[in-house]
């Protein structure tokens, strides 16, 4: 994902994320966390209310998280990036695995 827009809605923060194709897609921001002086973004794409009425069993239904790392580019612009690196990937994922088993969202 290459720019972000976010903007706070009355019940939480959707970030606006715009994939190389020009594609914008909504996700809600679930945590913001900051690991070795690097800053991570935990997202949850928002679903459209026809794509909810699809889901069988609503009850059972786990959306995937996405989790992204902010970086910067050379004007200083922030952007996120996928975590291309399997160590540091495990040592956010475990993060936020705490965080939920802790409910410290």
């Amino acid at each position: 994902m290459s720019d972000e827009e976010l903007f706070d809605d009355e019940e939480f923060s959707v970030l606006v994320l715009v994939d190389d194709e020009g594609v914008e897609h909504e996700f809600e921001l679930l945590a913001e966390m900051e690991i070795e002086n690097e800053k991570y973004r935990v997202l949850i794409p928002l679903m459209e209310e026809e794509d909810i009425e699809d889901i069988e069993d609503i009850d059972e239904f786990e959306a995937e998280i996405v989790i992204l790392k902010v970086v910067f580019d050379e004007e200083g612009n922030e952007m996120l990036s996928d975590i291309e690196d399997e160590e540091e990937w495990e040592m956010v994922a475990d993060a936020w695995q705490e965080l939920v088993d802790n409910e410290e969202l």
